[in-house]
């Protein structure tokens, strides 16, 4: 199983490469980088700086949308970044979240994301594609190898990333119920095909011995699911919370908090301590080395090709992290598979 890790574009791009970098020393397979244009630095020229600053590890979306960037526009960036990065690029896509709610646009709909998806695969191959039924354009030096990835959460969305995208980047955590479950809706919508694409897994991590100090950190993330439409998931493992539609006090929302200590404090209302525990024990990857690596090799047992770890916050990137993961779990997942 490919073991990532998520960095947020929170510095300049010659800085975050460095990160990257060590990311890379330690053994980790990939790094995803996320795209939400007032949050952080351009996504692709981050990847642009991290495709010359390394030469191995796999880089990433995680992920880019459709609705800022219109299809033509993500399909040259992608194949610019390619070019650097033979064989180690991939496209993840989602239906905007961070990117579209601070300007006032919507989410990408399904069928809007399978239009998308088609007119990026013609692009990158090369093929011609008529806009908006006037003009029949190409994109020239495509690059029709970079694999697309859909992230989904909702059973539609995982239907449709099962049915068109090269792999699915589920947004369920690791609990076993939920995983299963979303797992269930992707092969329904890989029915038809000859193989079912690879999954991958983000999650929020923390090696620790201390896992209930931890766990409060993450109530913010846990209200946000909730909020979302994501009860369902957390009631599957146990965790009955009612979270309102609309919270104030926190900016730009719960899961991207500038301040992180006051979103923990707000999110108190409605996550208790105990919810939060559950949450970082069902959901999440919190606890000793030995116990995250356990739970690594699990993943892979349930059918997981990869996953990416989180840390807790947005504008720092994960040295601490990328420095405890690869240097304590991922010797122990190699000395396993030896």
């Amino acid at each position: 199983m490919r073991v990532g890790v998520r960095v947020p574009p929170c510095d300049r791009a010659d800085r975050i490469v460095e990160t990257v970098r060590r990311a890379e020393q330690l053994g980790f397979d990939e790094v995803w980088f996320p795209d939400s244009q007032l949050l952080w630095r351009d996504v692709f020229t981050t990847l642009t700086a991290a495709a010359l600053g390394t030469g191995q590890i796999g880089l990433g979306t995680a992920v880019t949308n459709l609705a800022t960037r219109h299809p033509a526009v993500v399909a040259s960036a992608a194949r610019s970044v390619a070019e650097l990065a033979p064989g180690r690029f991939t496209l993840g896509l989602g239906v905007g979240n961070s990117s579209v709610g601070p300007i006032g646009l919507r989410q990408t709909t399904s069928a809007a994301m399978r239009e998308g998806i088609a007119m990026l695969r013609a692009l990158l191959a090369g093929e011609e594609w008529e806009f908006e039924g006037k003009v029949c354009s190409r994109l020239r030096d495509p690059q029709p190898a970079i694999p697309l990835h859909l992230a989904a959460s909702g059973p539609k969305n995982l239907r449709l990333a099962g049915e068109i995208a090269d792999g699915v980047i589920l947004l369920s955590g690791v609990s076993p119920a939920t995983l299963a479950q979303a797992a269930a809706r992707v092969r329904e919508g890989a029915a038809g095909r000859e193989e079912q694409p690879p999954l991958t897994v983000s999650a929020f991590c923390a090696v620790t011995d201390d896992v209930e100090a931890e766990a409060r950190r993450i109530k913010p993330v846990c209200a946000s699911i909730a909020q979302n439409g994501g009860a369902p998931f957390l009631a599957l493992a146990g965790i009955d919370v009612q979270v309102p539609d609309k919270i104030d006090g926190v900016y730009p929302d719960l899961v991207h908090a500038e301040d992180w200590k006051a979103a923990v404090d707000v999110c108190s209302a409605w996550i208790s301590d105990e919810a939060a525990l559950r949450f970082a024990r069902e959901f999440c990857l919190f606890g000793t080395a030995d116990e995250i690596a356990e739970r690594l090799r699990a993943l892979h047992t349930a059918g997981v090709t990869g996953v990416f770890l989180q840390h807790v916050g947005s504008y720092d990137p994960p040295t601490e992290l990328i420095e405890a993961v690869g240097t304590t779990v991922l010797p122990r997942l190699k000395a396993n598979d030896r």
